[in-house]
């Protein structure tokens, strides 16, 4: 294969000059190598060299004589007959022989000549592979369409008619081609290809897939060559793995492709799995890996994959001792990490070497940055084992595990770290721990899903699964799907929360509202509305849940609420008033006037009950004009603040808090209207739960939320404070 990279480059930069220069060469050599010809030819004739190149195919005739593999030297000399333009008749000479010998009995030999242009010796390119295709056109065979029409099986042939009868893939009804069309579109395919038995007998095909899978991909990469994962999936889902079925086969199919020695399987989705020629041991395989020599975490990350993948290979005596012998090289001669020491050194446990787990609690026992070593490691199940070892010779393990359980990354960790955490001895550190979460719930995303499921789950007895706690957790979910609507980052996060939320007919918002207090109710609807996430008729859902345990909320709902009874009095600032102001405006003047634009664009499109344009705008026409009733009905009740609403004494609306907690820790809290909430800030809505827990007191005095006491140290005025 040494000139096949220098004619494909030829062939890519069409350099006709360049290309015919090697191929001169080329053709003047002494040691012919039959998969090198086919690869070039097949490069070359589907380039925009083809033609021009036909004049120049045939020279190399002299080295495909000395082409010693049957296989190898139809398929090039087929190649070369395709790409030929002079019809010369030494090449005449060359087919009718070639072809003679090659099907010594066939009857049709003569006719077929006539057909393939032999006859006359005027025009024949390609006429190996027409007369192939010639004497595969029997009832019952199979072909494959290049022009999009898909796997085709021949009805009827007529060589008086120079036409057939076929019944294609993706093609409604009998098909009748010429012979002229079919030598342009047909490749014949084998009874026993893939194609053939896909559109043959799929039921059949079904069958073997579901019994071995493995056979079954093989016999695909056999016939179409390297594919990727999706194309595998294009190939054979619902054609004969039913749509409902795949992901469950895909994944016993995907088991069986590791095992097999002959696929070779990407590193990567994007790449192809591939047929070797022959079958490669695993041990081989790795062994060839690893003297590409790769780096440390590459290597631990290959020989961990490898043996939870293979762990049979360690049977093979020879093997282990190459790949013991490969670590102790690793641990002695590289510079390596705590972490990636570790590693290694649990390779080496479970290859049952000596002194190898007394060397790992020695190590861990003495490790300084327990915490960053374990974040650091690429094998979660290696963390997790570090972790397990921690447990065991740490006495600060305790504190190992509270650093980690907010800034580990798998939710398996967590769990494993919760359950640790979860004892006699610990499990008020841990409540404080979690406890931080209801206060700065968009601090940790991930970690405040993952526990807020931990919470809500059936008989949970993990701390805050009590109705306060619950309740507590379900109002910081909605304010973190606020925030996060705002982070593109987080947007798969976001759509989790709703899916948490709507899920099971609403069933979690159900239970929860069961157990809260009107007030905590009020609280729930309010940040929801502030949610893009949630669609109008989500919205419409909350308020009816609501309103099954309160009935009252029904009434203030169609009620005009009193603007001068305080309860009912939305405080805010002149920025958060003008904010809201813009808002209405930029619905009325601006997207309402888009959407109408939208809907009749929408219209235009016709059939409006199968219409998805048009229901999405008028779902958004709707959302809209809810939005601007909602926020105009608040502004009817909107107060801005003054500095007359202050209390100078003790917290109210527009106080500036500071307190410590039980651990002496220091927080502020700035109290403003829902309008201006912004926990990133620190600034609560006065009708949260927090901020009604201070409501009222003064300097000195203390206050309990979440099984904390919290003491006010000082309160400021807003108004001074802003300056």
């Amino acid at each position: 294969m040494a000139y096949l990279k220098d004619f494909r480059l030829r062939i890519q930069n069409n350099d006709y000059p360049g290309f015919l220069k090697i191929w001169e060469e080329y053709c003047y050599g002494d040691q012919p190598d039959g998969e090198e010809i086919v690869a070039v030819l097949e490069s070359v004739k589907s380039s925009e060299l083809a033609r021009s190149f036909g004049l120049h195919v045939e020279r190399i005739l002299p080295l495909w004589r000395e082409l010693k593999d049957p296989k190898m030297s139809h398929s090039a000399l087929s190649l070369i007959f395709d790409l030929q333009t002079t019809n010369s008749e030494e090449l005449a000479d060359l087919a009718t022989e070639y072809l003679k010998n090659y099907y010594p009995n066939d009857p049709l030999v003569l006719e077929k000549f006539r057909l393939i242009g032999l006859r006359n010796r005027e025009k024949f390119q390609s006429a190996i592979r027409n007369y192939e295709l010639l004497t595969h056109m029997k009832k019952g065979n199979y072909v494959y369409h290049s022009a999009g029409w898909g796997t085709g099986e021949i009805i009827d042939t007529s060589l008086v008619r120079e036409e057939l009868t076929l019944e294609f893939e993706y093609v409604i009804g009998p098909q009748q081609l010429s012979f002229e069309k079919a030598f342009k579109t047909l490749l014949p395919l084998p009874l026993d290809h893939f194609y053939s038995r896909r559109f043959g007998n799929p039921d059949q095909l079904e069958k073997e897939a579901r019994e071995n899978p493995g056979e079954t991909i093989r016999l695909l990469l056999r016939d179409l060559g390297p594919k990727t994962a999706g194309e595998i999936k294009d190939e054979l889902c619902d054609l004969v793995i039913p749509v409902e079925d795949w992901n469950r086969w895909w994944q016993t199919a995907r088991a069986k492709i590791k095992k097999d020695t002959k696929i070779e399987s990407p590193k990567d989705l994007k790449e192809p799995f591939l047929l070797r020629q022959e079958d490669v041991p695993h041990e081989i395989a790795l062994h060839k890996a690893l003297e590409t020599k790769p780096g440390v975490n590459a290597t631990i990350q290959m020989i961990y994959t490898f043996l939870r993948d293979f762990p049979e290979t360690l049977k093979n005596q020879e093997f282990k001792s190459y790949l013991e012998e490969r670590l102790k090289t690793l641990i002695n001669e590289e510079t390596l990490s705590e972490g990636q020491k570790i590693q290694v050194l649990f390779f080496l446990e479970d290859l049952h070497i000596p002194q190898s787990a007394a060397l790992v609690d020695q190590t861990i026992s003495q490790m300084p940055t327990v915490a960053e070593t374990i974040r650091n490691m690429d094998v979660m199940a290696f963390q997790k084992r570090v972790m397990q070892e921690v447990r065991k010779v740490r006495k600060d393990w305790a504190e190992i595990f509270l650093d980690l359980i907010f800034s580990i990354d798998q939710n398996l960790l967590r769990d494993f770290i919760l359950s640790e955490l979860d004892g006699k001895e610990t499990k008020e550190t841990l409540k404080q721990k979690i406890g931080t979460l209801l206060l700065h719930p968009t601090s940790y995303p991930e970690v405040f899903v993952w526990y807020f499921q931990k919470v809500i789950a059936p008989k949970s007895k993990a701390p805050f699964a009590d109705t306060e706690g619950r309740n507590d957790f379900f109002e910081g979910l909605l304010i973190l799907l606020d925030h996060l609507e705002q982070k593109a980052q987080y947007r798969d996060l976001g759509k989790k929360i709703l899916s948490i939320i709507t899920g099971d007919r609403y069933k979690i918002v159900r239970d929860i509202m069961q157990h809260s207090s009107i007030e905590e109710v009020k609280e729930y609807l309010l940040l929801a509305t502030k949610c893009d996430t949630f669609t109008d008729h989500d919205i419409k859902i909350l308020h009816s849940l609501a309103e099954v345990v309160y009935p009252a909320l029904g009434r203030l709902r169609k009620e005009k609420e009193n603007p001068t009874d305080t309860d009912n009095v939305i405080w805010t600032t002149k920025e958060g008033y003008k904010k809201v102001q813009e808002r209405i405006l930029l619905i009325a003047t601006v997207e309402t006037v888009h959407n109408a634009k939208e809907i009749e664009t929408a219209r235009a499109l016709g059939d409006l009950r199968e219409n998805a344009e048009f229901k999405a705008a008028l779902e958004k026409r709707n959302r809209l004009q809810s939005e601007l009733k909602f926020l105009s009905d608040q502004m009817s009740r909107a107060r801005i603040l003054t500095p007359d609403d202050m209390l100078s004494d003790e917290v109210g609306i527009g106080s500036v808090v500071h307190c410590s907690d039980s651990k002496g820790a220091h927080h502020r809290f700035t109290l403003l209207g829902p309008w201006d909430a912004d926990p990133e800030q620190n600034i609560l809505s006065f009708q949260s739960k927090l901020a009604q827990a201070m409501k009222g007191r003064t300097v000195g005095e203390k206050f309990e939320f979440q099984s904390d006491f919290f003491t006010i140290t000082e309160i400021d005025n807003f108004f001074d404070w802003k300056q």
